[in-house]
């Protein structure tokens, strides 16, 4: 994606058009900006295939947000899987979500070419019984697969939300009959309601340490962004909260990180532009820093924001790792869904994990 840009945040805050404030201390920011002055939106090539993601560290989820069950027919001689997503017990409730109406969807790891869903079920505990099936799975390649499945939230008029999400590796399978699964769902986002928020003790799990465990595990690269908007104010406010699989392509070791955020008007010129501050040797970073753009509420529609991730090798050289844009132009289904929950939010901070594009 290429923008033309503005050169100067000065003139923009000359003319009163836009202000951006930072709700935190700007020491850890970079005094010197030259090493931007390539095209911030149009992110680097990088070969290699999509992998699995890593298997988690056994440990008890710090969190849940509910349980899934599940049953697994594998077909070595068709090479076929068949999934059936049986019901959910112990999700949120109404008050809590806001909602009644659940739908689950899976997904083929790390290909993600074969997917499906289930239908729409309501009531606490909703069961589904539908049947999912993948094909061209050989069982010598197994252990090179994983069904990724999520919970989402229904609501009419709306898009769905994802409220949970859960891996299961396919070299657990049993390959001589049918076997029933209860998969324990981790919270992706934050609920609904303002006493929901998200647990900091989740966010600065052990994972955010530097540990050369996480290099390998191979995940997608995500972010996990909150956003508000209050309309009477017009302020938005933009937290970038914590970063998850993010790789050193050149060097086998943790990258050094930071958040970049622009935002653009409808033609796509530069109103606003701003950074966190460099977190070194962390594969997954916590940041939990905010920023404050103002926005009038007829602009809300036409304006995007935009977050990139670099990997600062050096102070001269950077690298992009993924972005995403959310607003006007948003990079996504998922990322359009934020934008919109943000705006119907009433003040109150919505959080969900974004897949960084890398092309």
């Amino acid at each position: 994606m290429e923008v033309s840009t503005l050169p100067s945040l000065s003139r923009q805050e000359t003319e009163g058009s836009l202000e951006m404030e930072t709700a935190f201390s700007n020491q850890g920011f970079e005094g010197n900006d030259a090493t931007d002055s390539s095209s911030a939106w149009s992110p680097e090539e990088h070969e290699g295939a999509n992998v699995l993601p890593a298997h988690p560290s056994p440990h008890e989820p710090i969190s849940k947000c509910g349980d899934l069950d599940v049953i697994f027919d594998y077909r070595p001689s068709t090479q076929k899987l068949l999934v059936t997503v049986l019901e959910a017990k112990d999700i949120p409730d109404k008050d809590r979500s806001g909602v009644s109406s659940w739908q689950v969807h899976l997904v083929l790891m790390p290909s993600k070419k074969q997917r499906g869903k289930t239908s729409v079920q309501r009531g606490p505990n909703p069961t589904f019984k539908d049947k999912v099936t993948f094909t061209k799975l050989a069982p010598e390649e197994l252990s090179t697969y994983a069904i990724r499945f999520r919970l989402y939230s229904v609501r009419k008029l709306i898009k769905e939300r994802m409220m949970g999400e859960r891996f299961f590796y396919l070299s657990n399978l049993n390959q001589e009959g049918e076997m029933k699964v209860t998969l324990v769902l981790e919270p992706r986002s934050n609920l609904c309601s303002g006493g929901s928020q998200i647990s900091l003790s989740a966010i600065s799990h052990s994972d955010s340490a530097s540990s050369n465990q996480s290099l390998s595990h191979g995940g997608v690269p995500e972010l996990l962004v909150g956003l508000s908007y209050n309309a009477t104010t017009g302020r938005l406010s933009v937290e970038m909260i914590k970063g998850s699989h993010f790789r050193n392509l050149a060097v086998n070791r943790p990258p050094d990180t930071y958040g970049k955020l622009c935002l653009l008007n409808s033609v796509g010129q530069e109103m606003s532009r701003c950074k966190t501050s460099i977190r070194r040797g962390q594969p997954n970073p916590v940041y939990r820093e905010t920023f404050v753009f103002q926005v009038a509420l007829f602009q809300l529609s036409d304006v995007t924001l935009m977050i990139s991730i670099y990997n600062r090798r050096s102070i001269k050289r950077k690298e992009m790792i993924g972005w995403l844009s959310m607003g006007q132009n948003s990079s996504g289904e998922e990322e359009q869904n934020h934008w919109q929950e943000m705006k119907e939010s009433k003040s109150q901070q919505v959080c969900r994990w974004h897949t960084l594009l890398e092309s």
